[in-house]
């Protein structure tokens, strides 16, 4: 039996490796070299030392870097930092104009606004829908007061690789400097900075089976005059990162590096993985792709799905670990501005899933994968009815008998087991006696329709369709079992606050239960003259 989900969100991170814990450990207790690396006076701050240098030299051997052009950081929300505001406050008197686009991180586009807030003159460029940043899109937004250009890599969410040895010849011949954020890339294939024309270079352990909370930025020798500390006290990273050195995440760091750079075959089979599972996604139909198809890095994969609602749908992947997007701001509930970049409709953005994969994916994963997914959302189209047909074998939406469910902590009990069941989920076929009232917008991911079958003054049957949270949904089915056998005379079933308490409920979901509110009034309303009360 599985007791843990299988993990596919190796893009918001990775495990690390028993080899770095082995190295990390090494330099933590007193019997290890745990020492101060700038107390040079004694031995053992020189065995901490020691070790330093080493990782900074298994680091830059990583990207093709001299070791004095590696900055360690706490990761690559830091370096990001350091480079953009860095450089922008170096250069001022040059220039305060920055190009970066509408698709980087937030890591970079939070820098760039809070520059803006100083007076600084910030383009965004627009990716086409596969993603892509056009060369000529950069040449066409540089200026005369340019300073510095900070496109991405390879892309968080979408994993489309950047032409980055374009734009660094664009902004080379004039005089320019590149900034990169290269979180997504490092350690994933081959990168060489002496033949890629960039300035600055971010990355991060945990990306590529390291700790968290340690990074680098790498800093061209000959840029290093143009970047400016952005903060101060000791000196340490030459001036650039102060702070006392943390010996085993760098360490660590450094092991990271030296087993990514020597594994082999690793991009290959994750190619071959990512294909295997977008063949048995796209056989659902009404799936789309996020991104190029051939500019990609093999081991992120993100899916937009048709008549579903993304909430709902990733609630009932209990057996999947994976994200509605990106990780980092996934807690905010909005659509990816990444994938409303690219053209995707709101909806579209919502119902989306990156599915990343990495050292620990095997065949068997990407198959539960593929029957999760498929049962999901042939689940939730169900009772949808402007959703597409499922179009894979029903065999293939059977949950896996080799795996329990797991339960999703967020759902009160009650909410949980009716998501899970839906009891009263479908039609009625329009017979006398039959209304239906609903209510919402399925382009705002929210739309209910009730089904009652009337005879006699009595509701004896009530069926429910739906798109929505898994909240919604519960409380549409909750009501539809309270139905039947009421008598439309006197009829009351509370309010939705009351609603919300009897099932745990969280109150900011409350809006949302005035909609189903409006489409259980509007049913009754419809049907034979009585005394409804509401």
């Amino acid at each position: 039996m599985r007791a843990t989900p299988v993990y596919l969100d190796y893009a918001a991170t990775t495990p690390v490796d028993p080899l770095v814990a082995q190295a990390m450990s090494e330099c933590l207790s007193a019997d290890g070299d745990f020492a101060n690396p700038a107390s040079s006076t004694h031995q053992l701050g020189r065995r901490a030392q020691a070790r330093i240098e080493r990782a900074r030299d298994e680091v830059a051997a990583l990207i093709g870097a001299e070791a004095a052009e590696i900055i360690f950081t706490s990761g690559a929300t830091e370096s990001n930092n350091l480079a953009i505001l860095g450089v922008a406050r170096a250069n001022a008197h040059r220039g305060r104009h920055i190009v970066t686009s509408r698709i980087e991180h937030r890591a970079v586009l939070d820098p760039c606004r809070h520059l803006e807030k100083e007076g600084y003159a910030v383009t965004y460029l627009t990716p086409d829908r596969a993603g892509r940043i056009a060369p000529e899109a950069l040449a066409a937004a540089i200026r005369a007061d340019t300073v510095l250009v900070s496109l991405m890599q390879v892309n968080n969410e979408t994993g489309v690789v950047a032409d980055i040895a374009a734009f660094g010849a664009l902004c080379a011949e004039r005089g320019i400097l590149l900034h990169t954020d290269a979180a997504q890339s490092a350690g994933k294939f081959a990168l060489d900075v002496r033949a890629l024309p960039v300035d600055f270079l971010s990355f991060t352990a945990h990306k590529l089976y390291g700790p968290k909370g340690i990074g680098a930025l790498y800093v061209r020798a000959e840029s290093r005059a143009r970047l400016s500390p952005v903060t101060f006290g000791g000196g340490q990273e030459r001036g650039l990162r102060p702070g006392t050195l943390p010996t085993h995440q760098m360490v660590g760091f450094g092991v990271a590096c030296t087993l990514a750079r020597t594994r082999t075959g690793e991009p290959e089979r994750l190619a071959r993985l990512r294909d295997r599972l977008w063949s048995g996604l796209s056989r659902l139909g009404g799936v789309h792709l996020n991104g190029d198809e051939a500019m990609r890095i093999p081991d992120i994969l993100s899916v937009s799905f048709e008549g579903v609602e993304g909430e709902s749908l990733v609630t009932g992947l209990t057996e999947l670990a994976l994200a509605t997007g990106s990780a980092c701001s996934s807690a905010s509930g909005d659509p990816s501005y990444v994938l409303r970049a690219l053209g995707r409709s709101s909806h579209l953005a919502q119902s989306t899933l990156r599915l990343s994969l990495g050292r620990g994916t095997a065949d068997a994963d990407i198959d539960q994968a593929i029957l999760a997914v498929g049962r999901e959302v042939s689940r939730l189209r169900a009772i949808h009815p402007g959703a597409f047909s499922t179009k894979i074998a029903p065999d293939s939406c059977k949950t896996s008998t080799d795996s329990d469910p797991i339960e999703f902590d967020i759902l009160s009990p009650m909410v949980r087991r009716l998501f899970r069941e839906l009891p009263g989920a479908g039609t009625l076929e329009d017979t006398p006696g039959v209304v239906r009232g609903e209510a919402g917008d399925a382009d705002q991911e929210l739309w209910v329709r009730f089904h009652l079958r009337i005879e006699g003054g009595i509701v004896r049957d009530a069926r429910f369709q739906a798109l929505g949270c898994p909240h919604t949904l519960a409380v549409m089915a909750w009501l539809t079992g309270q139905l039947p056998g009421r008598a439309l005379a006197g009829l009351s079933l509370g309010e939705p606050a009351e609603w919300a308490k009897a099932l745990g409920v969280p109150i900011e979901k409350l809006g949302r239960l005035l909609v189903v509110e409006d489409a259980l009034h509007a049913s009754l309303m419809l049907s034979p003259p009585s005394s409804v009360e509401w």
